[in-house]
Formats: structure tokens, sequence, C-alpha cells
């Protein structure tokens, strides 16, 4: 399965906070707010929504072709991602700005104060889907995630023109988007997906209800932290897939990515979208044990232990083919 992803690339400063962000909040002073915060970690790590989907999909051995806008500062991110089985060549260098920059204050509780400087990304707009595939060959599945929210716009239309399936997954960028540029971008996607937040954020941006999304769309993936993904459809109902229990919390930052990852990766094997998403709640654990969303390896034989704790020996066994085939090692 060919798999192009396109979004955001970026550079992650992560910052930790001893204690709880609530606690600083007056209830009658919030009109108001004026917050510092003394942190005790700050760690710089290689990011952004399309990097961090493409990286886990490199692991699984998929080729994924990253499609986005960087600056002159990516030379070292590229080798990273080269080596760990991602196609840069859908990248586009930018001659004037630099790469995007992502600031997160992440608390004890794992709450999160976030800004995202987009810098070069603001140049995703002007790259093409319609050329950057190798050899003219066809993309079965393109992935729309946080980006330049023009760029957004663009390749959702292209892939439609091309006939290409594609993933919604607007997650940050519901914020800056109109409400018709936020149905634009779900209507027709394969896959849609957003976290529990976001998913009530879509239902007020767009004025639709469930139904209606589910109208559009084939079928909307909701990750729900600890209590684990919900997936619907209009022709398959809903189903609840529970998260990995008993994992220690590191970082939660790319943890959605590092699921759509494993998503992806099963549904392009052919598995059904709830073994899709036990594999997906797997890598998702493995994410979260670590700084910052490229901090883990895929190791086959650890991942097969926690599907079978979390789900059953039959679930695991139901993937296991397909994560014995995966080739590449670990790299630490």
């Amino acid at each position: 399965m060919r798999i192009a992803v396109s979004g955001s690339i970026a550079t992650d400063h992560l910052m930790a906070f001893p204690g709880r962000i609530t606690d600083q909040l007056i209830p009658d002073r919030l009109d108001k707010v004026s917050l510092s915060f003394l942190v005790d970690t700050l760690d710089v790590r290689r990011g952004g929504a399309a990097a961090n989907i493409a990286f886990g999909l490199g692991l699984f051995g998929l080729d994924p072709m990253l499609v986005g806008a960087v600056g002159s500062d990516f030379a070292d991110y590229e080798v990273w991602l080269k080596e760990h089985g991602v196609d840069t060549g859908g990248v586009r260098v930018s001659a004037g700005r630099q790469t995007a920059r992502f600031v997160c204050l992440t608390d004890q509780d794992t709450n999160q104060i976030a800004s995202f400087y987009a810098g070069a990304m603001t140049e995703a707009r002007h790259i093409d889907l319609r050329g950057i595939a190798p050899g003219g060959r066809r993309f079965d599945l393109v992935v729309l995630s946080p980006d330049d929210p023009e760029a957004m716009r663009i390749h959702t239309e292209q892939c439609r023109e091309l006939g290409l399936p594609f993933v919604a997954d607007p997650s940050q960028q519901l914020a800056r988007l109109t409400r018709s540029v936020t149905r634009d971008l779900v209507t027709g996607a394969r896959w849609l997906f957003t976290n529990e937040y976001e998913s009530a954020l879509l239902l007020d941006r767009t004025g639709w209800r469930v139904g209606d999304v589910l109208d559009r769309v084939g079928t909307w993936i909701t990750t729900l932290g600890g209590d684990g993904v919900r997936i619907e459809s209009a022709a398959a109902g809903t189903t609840t897939v529970p998260a990995v229990a008993g994992v220690r919390s590191v970082d939660p930052t790319g943890v959605g990515d590092a699921f759509r990852a494993g998503f992806l990766a099963a549904t392009g094997w052919g598995h059904a979208p709830d073994a899709a998403a036990r594999l997906g709640c797997a890598l998702a654990a493995s994410a979260l044990g670590g700084v910052g969303p490229q901090d883990y390896e895929l190791c086959p034989v650890r991942l097969l232990a926690a599907l079978a704790s979390a789900y059953g020996e039959r679930a695991a066994g139901a993937l296991a083919p397909d994560l014995r085939r995966v080739a590449r090692p670990p790299t630490r």
C-alpha cells in the first residue's frame, strides 16, 4: 500500500511543569489571564503531525511519502526520516523560512498549553500532489493531517480530482478553519480522525450532528485518551476499543500520531477497524513512554506482548503474521 502523508513537519520544544495548570487559573479572573510557569525540563525533538505519522509508517516498512514544507535547517531531520523508512521526495524546502516550531508545556496531569509557529509550512500550498508520485504511480491513500489551512484545502480538492482515497485529520487546525472549509475537508474522507475534544469542536465548526458527519465519511475514529478509541460508521454502528492499560505516561506529545500510524498500517494490511485500533493503541502506548513523538522503536515482540496482555492471544495472533514480517529492526 502506497501512502502519502501531507501535513506539518516541525521541531518540538517540550517543557515539563511539575504542578497543575488548572491550579493557576482563578475562576473569576479568566477574562484577564497572565500566566508564567517555571519548568523543570526542556527537550528539543523532531516532530510535526505528518512527520510523526510517516515515521511510524516507515517503521512498519510501508515506505510512506512525506509531503510538506520545511526550511533549510531540515537536513539532519531528513537524514533521520530516511533512515527510518520515510520517502522525503514530497518535501519542499523554503528559500527564506525556517522549519515550523511547536512549543508545548505539559503539567503533571498531562494537560498541555501549546503554540505553533508555521514558518516554512505556509509554503505547503505550493506542493502539487499530481506531480510527486514516483514514476507516476498513484497513491493508495493520502493522509491530510494538520498543515497550512490553504494547503489542506488544496490537497483535499486534488485528492477528489485524482480520485484518491483520503484521510481527514484536521486536528489542531480546527481552531482556524471556517465552517465551509471544515465541511469541505471532511466530506468524502475514507477515514476521519479526531480526539474527544476535537470531535465536539468539529460538530461546532460544521454545524452538523454526529449522523450528518457519518453520512459524509466512511468511518470516524475518535481517540479517547485512557478510555481507548471510538469507531463509528453509518453502516457498522459504534464500537469502542479500550486503551492498553498500565502504561507509564512520560510525554503525551505525538501519541495520537503514533496511533494513526499503527491504525493505518493495519488497515493497509487488510485488517478490520477494531483490529487496526488495537495495533494503534499498542503503538501509542510505546510512544507514551518516551519524550517526544519519535522517541520510540518498533519491536514486534513487545507489540505482540502488549496486544496479548490488553486484548487476548486471539487478537494478538490475528496481527502476528504481519508484525513478524516487519523487517526493520529497532534503531536504539
